[in-house]
């Protein structure tokens, strides 16, 4: 039960930093959209490619997302990202629970 338990924490641990690495590319992607930034840098470039496909899913989803030139779908996903983070994390904590029964 020792090796379970073990291996189920270093799944979540390393989920758990996928996803914040993940939610600071979101953060930093809309600073750096504050400024008006060079399209041809390439951070930029790297930041939109990595952040805009789960942007446009969200502004498609939910239109309202975009209020009078104001993006929030960002807001959504930073959201989206600490639920899922919690998800994962709970469900991971019940496995050995599960498991023992």
């Amino acid at each position: 039960m020792g090796l379970l338990a073990t291996l189920i924490k270093a799944i979540d641990l390393v989920a758990s930093s996928l996803i914040n690495l993940y939610f600071f590319v979101v953060l930093g992607a809309c600073i750096i959209s504050w400024v008006n930034p060079d399209p041809y840098n390439p951070i930029v470039r790297v930041l939109r490619q990595l952040t805009e496909p789960a942007l446009r899913r969200i502004r498609k989803w939910m239109p309202f997302t975009c209020i009078g030139g104001l993006d929030l779908s960002p807001v959504v996903l930073l959201l989206g990202l600490q639920v899922l983070q919690m998800l994962i994390s709970d469900l991971l904590r019940q496995i050995p629970a599960l498991v023992a029964g």
